[in-house]
């Protein structure tokens, strides 16, 4: 570091404070020490740094998966805010199992991470009290717990849903079936289906649980699911799906058969993703802020370590897009 400071024309703690945080110095300084730092080769020793300062400058997230780009569109979110402080992020996922869920954040508390960002907000036990322990800033992502652990940031699942089954019904249509994600351990398929049993209630339909079905969030899944629902019951003319995925799946399985969408079965999904709108007929869908759900998470998690914004919730909300696949 010594080398660099000299080379750039600085003393060593502007380096130091360059290198942690590249905000704390001007342009033109920070270019000097980015040049000298190429010139020599220098790399910054996180252990000893970490133990001089006892902070890490890590934020460890975890995702259910990382093969989705809902997800990605969340994590690029929180590097980019996070970077811009000096802060690297960590990234597992959980495959949607809390007890793997449970070791990654274990993993991260031993790393002595400075914040932890988790999607959703069911977690064991164990990992409430690993983190309250650690006292460990955290803020969960994607939903509006009625009681956050510490801070939380997304929309509300229930509503979404119940607003595309309004959406449906003023339509005209009036036997709804649902394909969703499987519901156990999972706040958001839960408060997806909830939401889809609401809508149909105010609307005075019946929810029949023939018409439902839960699966994982594939493609193939999307279809397999369609073609059970329709083999049951023919009078189903719409299908809200939870998942883009699934919708596009059950989408591209009525093209393929040279079905008419929406013709034989209004198709409507949630997530907003790309997909849906590069395929014909557009998918109706609810699209969220998952970009700036990240960088909110982020945000919130770099005040909760400057010491403000405790507790904090966000709702980011949600917009209906109405395609022409319903």
């Amino acid at each position: 570091m010594v080398d660099v400071a000299r080379r750039a024309g600085v003393a060593p703690i502007t380096v130091s404070r360059a290198l942690a945080d590249p905000a704390w110095v001007s342009g033109s300084t920070l270019a000097s020490i980015r040049r000298a730092v190429a010139e020599t080769g220098y790399v910054r020793h996180a252990v000893a740094g970490s133990l001089a300062s006892k902070t890490t400058r890590c934020i460890g997230t975890v995702v259910p998966v990382l093969s989705n780009s809902i997800f990605a569109d969340t994590l690029q979110g929180l590097s980019e805010v996070l970077e811009v402080k000096g802060y690297r992020l960590l990234i597992a996922s959980s495959q949607y199992n809390p007890l793997r869920e449970q070791r990654i954040v274990e993993a991260f508390v031993e790393q002595r991470v400075d914040g932890i960002a988790l999607t959703g907000t069911t977690h064991t036990e164990r990992v409430r009290a690993m983190l309250t322990r650690a006292g460990i800033p955290v803020v969960e992502m994607w939903n509006l717990p009625t009681h956050p652990f510490d801070c939380a940031v997304g929309f509300s699942n229930f509503s979404a849903a119940r607003t595309m089954v309004r959406h449906l019904v003023s339509r005209g249509y009036g036997r709804i079936a649902y394909i969703g994600g499987p519901t156990y351990k999972n706040d958001r398929t839960q408060a997806r289906e909830r939401g889809y049993r609401a809508g149909l209630s105010e609307a005075g339909l019946p929810t029949a649980e023939a018409c439902i079905r839960r699966t994982p969030f594939e493609f193939e899944n999307g279809a397999v699911a369609l073609s059970d629902l329709l083999a049951h019951d023919s009078s189903i003319d719409a299908v809200f799906a939870a998942s883009d995925v699934l919708a596009v799946g059950a989408l591209l399985y009525c093209l393929r058969r040279g079905w008419p969408v929406p013709g034989k079965v209004a198709l409507a999904g949630l997530d907003g993703s790309p997909i849906g709108t590069l395929i014909t007929p557009e998918l109706t869908s609810i699209r969220f802020p998952r970009r700036q759900i990240g960088a909110r998470a982020a945000q919130l998690l770099l005040d909760r370590i400057g010491g403000r914004a405790a507790g904090a919730m966000e709702d980011l909300g949600f917009e209906l897009v109405a395609g022409g696949s319903a």
